[in-house]
């Protein structure tokens, strides 16, 4: 089965992929989805313009292209059976937290052109971040191509020590985590300050998504947008004095973050 452009796995992150390859106008008839999952694979069949297989046995060797959207367990079960594209030209886009590029080429062989991303699951409506990393063997084409990949789901940076992953992984992959954490924890402010759970839920979650949409589109830096809502005497100073003491947020977000960060370097090796 011929196609230029591979996914491995169309679980959350990968179907986001797909949607936005389709969606920028990606033909869905040079895209092949490799997905053993029965259920998945199901409901990926219902649309005749993807062709969906169990087994990378039943790909032709002409792919261009092939994206790891695996989770990074099954990772060492999943990539050696690709290892005959490497031959053929072909560049490996993996998005699996804490795989290596050490790890790919271990299991790909050492010409294989692989790049190494780290997306972050706004990517299901487009408004993702992500990091990459083009290993020695990816040619200027490849990386463009990867590139045009990853921004159908949102912004993409390019870093080039992969030592940095583990703090990107940390700060954008498990961001939104923290942000929905803020979220909840307003809310929990607001019942514990008289509010009824619906009302504090729906003001927390409403205000969280309206801060990031409207720092998402003005100019001006989170620290100028915090200042022209803090009114000298009010009461977001007040809030702020706690959250911004010795102990307060940014100690309890660095902890968090450098937690998180040292997990991922156990996770690489």
């Amino acid at each position: 089965m011929g196609s230029g452009l591979v996914l491995v796995g169309c679980g959350k992150m990968g179907g986001a992929l797909l949607g936005g390859w389709i969606e920028r106008g990606w033909a869905a008839s040079g895209i092949s989805v490799v997905e053993p999952d029965a259920a998945i694979a199901k409901a990926l069949r219902e649309d005749p313009g993807v062709a969906v297989v169990a087994d990378p046995g039943e790909l032709d060797p002409d792919v261009e292209t092939v994206v790891f959207a695996v989770k990074p367990q099954v990772m060492e079960d999943v990539v050696p059976a690709y290892r005959p594209f490497a031959g053929t030209g072909a560049v490996f886009l993996s998005i699996a937290a804490g795989t290596t590029t050490g790890f790919l080429r271990g299991h790909l062989g050492p010409e294989a052109a692989i790049v190494r991303a780290m997306p972050n699951t706004p990517a299901a409506i487009g408004r993702g971040i992500t990091a990459a990393l083009a290993g020695g063997a990816v040619s200027e084409d490849q990386r463009r191509r990867c590139n045009g990949l990853l921004e159908a789901v949102g912004e993409v940076v390019w870093i080039d020590d992969e030592a940095l992953f583990d703090a990107v992984t940390a700060v954008s992959g498990g961001g939104p985590a923290y942000v929905f954490l803020l979220a909840e924890c307003m809310a929990q402010g607001g019942m514990d300050s008289g509010l009824p759970e619906d009302l504090a839920r729906r003001l927390a979650n409403a205000t969280v998504a309206g801060a990031g949409e409207l720092m998402g589109r003005a100019s001006q830096s989170p620290e100028t947008l915090r200042r022209n809502v803090s009114s000298p005497g009010g009461t977001t100073v007040e809030a702020l004095a706690v959250l911004m003491g010795e102990d307060g947020l940014q100690s309890l977000i660095s902890r968090a973050i450098a937690a998180a960060a040292r997990r991922s370097r156990q996770m690489g090796g």
